[in-house]
């Protein structure tokens, strides 16, 4: 089981590189170039982030032909949602939430990079997970 201090560990290294990529590139560019930059972030931290995470949707015990991807997935236990958008909207938080219910995952973060300041943009989410 992980542990309270492993999660905020973890989000720390996410928001840290985060501000990294943000300091270094700033807003108004397309969400897929602050994932790769994110993700090369965090392997240089040497921490395990995986993009485009295959997340498949099953609807009454069977398996569908579509599937979801979570943007980053941060050693398989911490979901991160990237945008690039003029401001985040409750439908954003909605779908992090989504994902992060269908695939069991405690803790999530959206972060939109169309900030002129980075912390104006990230919202974190908890999944049904009381810190013990």
């Amino acid at each position: 089981m992980v542990t309270r201090e492993e999660y905020e560990k973890l989000g720390k290294i996410i928001l840290d590189c985060a501000f990294e990529v943000h300091k270094e590139l700033g807003p108004g560019l397309l969400e897929s170039i602050y994932e790769e930059c994110l993700c090369e972030e965090l392997k240089n931290k040497e921490v395990k982030a995986e993009n485009q995470v295959y997340l498949p949707v099953h609807y009454k015990g069977k398996e569908l032909n579509k599937c979801f991807r979570i943007d980053i997935l941060v050693e398989n236990i911490i979901a991160v949602e990237l945008k690039s958008i003029y401001q985040i909207y409750p439908i954003d938080e909605a779908q992090l939430v989504s994902y992060m219910k269908l695939a069991n995952i405690k803790l999530g973060y959206l972060i939109n990079f169309n900030e002129v300041l980075l912390k104006d943009g990230i919202k974190r989410k908890l999944n049904n997970y009381y810190f013990k």
